[in-house]
């Protein structure tokens, strides 16, 4: 069979252990689809694949068991969902019978967000898919999730790019009681940014990470969250992966979603400049490692307009492990 193994890997079909067999990755861009376009998968799967879906790690599906020589028709099939899920959108996604248009940078993945769960702070989904808007086709390995809140149910500390919600809690000491309720939640459940002075709460905004903790345990509404913005956390280059993986930290915090997007946009230039065209793919992450995070740093945030608020990492150290050091085991029997 001859085959352009790039041409037929950028358009979302695996080159797997079974020759002349592949499997179509199907986006889902943000978690969330609605339920009709199961139908489209489940016609696909049982008349070309070997009737199996496989969820992703990252909320898409795979259709697997597809002959290579169907993939044309496959391509026809799965349109109505590429138009409905992409193009619906805003997605450029040129004509939807061709089936995607690239592969490289993944699905972006989301939490269930504020449609359902209560401590969210944000829809999750609608953000998931204004960054699928930006950055999808592009060839580049780069991967996305955002969390409605601080407890990060979607793991976005082991991506690329994590966003994370954050509630900016707003003080009225003529409401608070001195009950204290805040304070001990804070320190039991958080971070231990409160504490009473003269019988007040005095907040730490160092220590703060905006969960909303406090919000959510006051009983007299002294703690409120400041609604005039919507604030994040941007986590970056978190991964798995052979060499080194790594928790995602903290790049910036109380930053606005605009800004968000636009460090996004940013960065697949920075890729684009900088990354090593003699590998089949390199992660940002690498690439981060080989430029310094100072010239990662000011490659994206030129011409960023950042809120007042924002704060900044001026240096981030990476916690992981290295693979291709040595180590500390020893061999059982000796």
């Amino acid at each position: 069979m001859s085959l352009n193994v790039k041409e037929f890997k950028k358009n979302a079909y695996r080159i797997t252990k079974d020759r002349g067999v592949t499997a179509l990755r199907v986006r889902v861009p943000g978690g969330h689809l609605e339920a009709k376009y199961l139908t489209i998968l489940q016609d696909i799967a049982e008349t070309y694949g070997d009737g199996n879906l496989h969820i992703t790690t990252r909320q898409g599906f795979e259709i697997t068991g597809i002959p290579m020589t169907m993939v044309e028709e496959v391509n026809k099939k799965v349109a109505p969902l590429i138009e409905g899920m992409e193009a619906g959108i805003g997605v450029d996604i040129g004509n939807p019978e061709d089936g995607y248009p690239a592969a490289g940078t993944r699905n972006v993945s989301a939490c269930i967000g504020n449609k359902v769960c209560r401590y969210a702070k944000y829809n999750t989904t609608k953000l998931a898919q204004r960054i699928e808007k930006n950055i999808f086709p592009n060839d580049y390995h780069v991967k996305i999730a955002v969390s409605g809140c601080q407890n990060d149910c979607i793991k976005a500390h082991m991506q690329d790019f994590g966003v994370l919600g954050m509630d900016l809690p707003v003080y009225d000491a003529y409401r608070c009681i001195s009950c204290g309720a805040c304070v001990k939640n804070c320190q039991k459940r958080a971070t231990g940014a409160l504490e009473f002075k003269n019988y007040k709460v005095v907040r730490d905004e160092d220590k703060c990470i905006g969960c909303g903790e406090c919000i959510a345990k006051c009983p007299t509404n002294a703690w409120t969250r400041d609604a005039s913005k919507k604030y994040y956390k941007l986590l970056i280059m978190g991964r798995t992966g052979k060499r080194n993986p790594r928790l995602a930290m903290p790049f910036l915090e109380w930053v606005t979603e605009d800004a968000i997007i636009d460090i996004i946009n940013k960065t697949y230039d920075y890729v684009d400049e900088y990354i090593d065209r003699s590998l089949p793919k390199e992660h940002v992450g690498y690439i981060v490692d080989r430029t310094g995070f100072q010239v990662f740093k000011d490659y994206v945030l030129d011409g960023v307009e950042l809120n007042p608020e924002c704060r900044v990492a001026e240096h981030i150290d990476w916690p992981g492990y290295k693979t291709n050091v040595s180590n500390n085991f020893k061999k059982v029997g000796k």
